[in-house]
């Protein structure tokens, strides 16, 4: 069974046993979360009552993506602006999906 779930202002598609990176969301590594926005779920080409579908899942980590490197510039006013970002991510491995 498969199902399509909103965190942090994106979608995932999410079966179980699957690992995805999220957008930082609170707790540490061990922890079981619920996640609530579900939008779709189905198995094959069925489709289910995406109310009734619960999607359980395990922090495995707290990262850092990679790093943005932002640099601003505008030519002839000697203005030049260098500035590195790293999102907070977090790891999660998909339990269930029922």
């Amino acid at each position: 069974m498969f199902a399509i779930v909103r965190t942090g202002g994106k979608q995932y598609r999410v079966a179980a046993g699957d690992k995805i990176a999220v957008e930082k969301l609170a707790g540490e590594a061990g922890d079981k979360i619920t996640l609530g926005d579900i939008l779709l779920a189905g198995e094959g080409d069925s489709l289910a009552d995406a109310a009734s579908i619960t999607v359980s899942a395990e922090i495995i980590a707290q990262a850092k993506s990679e790093k943005v490197i932002v640099f601003k510039k505008r030519r002839r006013h000697n203005y030049r602006r260098k500035n590195g970002h790293r999102q907070q991510l977090t790891l999660l491995r998909i339990l269930s999906v029922a």
